[in-house]
């Protein structure tokens, strides 16, 4: 992607009283980071991918930090090896020690692509240091919550938190001069205060990679102090049993919903509130500002001028937390079977489709809550600084991604009864994949037929247009036809395959 943004790059002859309005509006600081050597291609790139790239690097490390070593060990796959001479603190530093030197990788080839492509050396060499030090610094928190935790799902969920507060600890950074020192405060702030390709600060990366590697170094300590499937943390003993919603399949499939669903929703509505906020000083520059539309679209935000078009825009990125929401419900269902957590559920009376009907069904009910919790959140931000974006509005944009989320639905179904162990990953295809394939097409101006591969091409901008019916009609029979196949996999195939 780096790459291909560099090579894209085309200078613009901006004037600079534009550059300096641009620097200073807090909307483009909070949304896009800030504006940093625009005028070249190498600054150019990193504002517009850097923040991007980090945050997937990191969400990528934390899970996989947490599957190698928590989700291995409550599987039972480390007993043997943990029964001779090398210890629980040794195999964790072993994995983890592995795992450190692919976000250095990251980094050198990034780095490298982007000087192939013919930019400054300096600064793409700190811009790959930028990200390698967020990747090892989530490998570090991800190994950190697995020793404290007692369980995989509990270690992601105190991992994302984290992640999700650096993500708006560092938007509010940017947006507020006052409140600039908080990017320090973050590991996606430390990686903008590097500024590559301008003052080149080798300072905050440093902290960064420090921190990263202080982490890593507790991770041992805290392995060596717990038994193995224990944690350091631990529930409190002797508290009454918490039977609420146990007395069928589809009422424990939403108690064990309801705490992710409310971790989640957390997140996404901070996130639309705060776009919501600054919608109406966005709207604002980039009327005055029209050659800055035009970056901004070609960056993969479109009709960014009008209070509607921004919701628009913005709503369309809702698919993809959103959609990863769904498939890791569902791959939880897989999780549990490979755990062997369903073998005396199945064995009673239950059968493989009633637990599947129950699963999905809440999965895609807690989506659609999600959906509804980010249109809420956008309009009670428009209507805080009076931008003039109606409820109406607000829940109808939001509601226009509810096709590419049943597309994750569906094809994680569809993993589930035939790839049960890339639930996950399959499932977050049409969305994560599909919105990195469009801006990818975008960068390099690729043909209609290109940009018709991925979902979000099929989208219109609602509530600045009317939705395209058609399109979301054909995605959602393709969303029906996964789960039917899904089903028929699932309920014909053996358990733990």
């Amino acid at each position: 992607m780096s790459a291909l943004v560099v090579v894209g790059y085309r200078a613009e002859a901006l004037d600079q009283a534009a550059v300096e309005a641009l620097a200073q509006n807090p909307a483009i600081r909070t949304l896009f980071g800030e504006p940093v050597a625009l005028d070249q291609a190498g600054g150019f790139t990193v504002w517009r991918t850097g923040t991007v790239l980090a945050v997937l690097l990191g969400v990528w490390a934390m899970l996989t930090a947490t599957r190698i070593t928590r989700a291995e060990e409550d599987a039972g796959r480390w007993s043997l090896l943990l029964s001779g001479r090398i210890t629980l603190a040794e195999a964790v530093r072993h994995h983890l020690g592995v795992l450190a030197v692919v976000p250095v990788l990251v980094g050198a080839a990034t780095a490298a692509a982007m000087i192939a492509a013919g930019v400054e050396a300096k600064g793409s060499l700190l811009h790959g240091a930028g990200l390698a030090a967020v990747g090892l610094f989530f490998v570090a928190l991800g190994g950190v919550t697995a020793q404290l935790l007692a369980s995989r799902s509990a270690a992601n969920g105190a991992a994302a938190a984290i992640l999700v507060a650096g993500v708006l600890t560092r938007m509010v950074g940017d947006g507020v001069p006052a409140l600039a020192w908080l990017r320090w405060l973050s590991p996606f702030g430390l990686v903008a205060l590097t500024r590559p390709f301008d003052t080149d600060q080798g300072l905050p990366v440093s902290v960064l990679t420090i921190t990263a590697v202080l982490l890593l170094a507790l991770i041992g300590r805290l392995a060596a102090r717990r038994d193995v499937d224990g944690a350091i943390l631990t529930a409190a003993v002797g508290r009454p049993a918490r039977t609420a919603l146990l007395g069928s399949v589809p009422a424990f499939a939403v108690r064990r919903t309801m705490r992710p669903l409310a971790a989640w929703s957390t997140g996404i509505a901070a996130y639309f509130l705060l776009l919501g906020l600054i919608a109406r000083s966005m709207t604002e520059f980039l009327v005055d500002n029209p050659q800055f539309a035009t970056m901004a679209a070609q960056a993969g935000f479109p009709a960014l001028g009008t209070v509607e078009g921004f919701a628009a825009t913005l709503y369309a990125l809702l698919a993809v937390p959103v959609g990863v929401f769904v498939a890791v419900r569902i791959a939880a269902l897989a999780a549990d079977e490979n755990a062997r957590r369903l073998t005396l559920l199945l064995a009673a009376p239950v059968t493989r489709l009633r637990l599947l009907a129950a699963e999905a069904a809440v999965a895609g009910c807690a989506a659609l809550v999600l959906i509804t919790v980010a249109g809420v959140a956008m309009w009670a931000g428009t209507a805080t600084v009076h931008a003039g974006l109606g409820a109406g509005d607000a829940l109808a944009g939001a509601w226009n991604v509810v096709p590419v989320v049943l597309l994750c639905w569906g094809v994680a179904v569809l993993a589930l009864g035939w790839a049960p162990r890339a639930v996950a990953a399959i499932g977050a295809l049409p969305a994560a994949g599909g919105f990195i394939w469009q801006v990818t097409a975008d960068s390099i101006d690729a043909p209609s037929w290109i940009h018709a591969l991925s979902p979000f091409a099929h989208l219109a901008a609602v509530p600045a247009t009317a939705p395209a019916w058609p399109a979301a009609a054909v995605m959602v029979g393709i969303a029906a036809a996964g789960v039917i196949v899904g089903a028929v996999g699932y309920r014909r195939r053996d358990l733990c395959v």
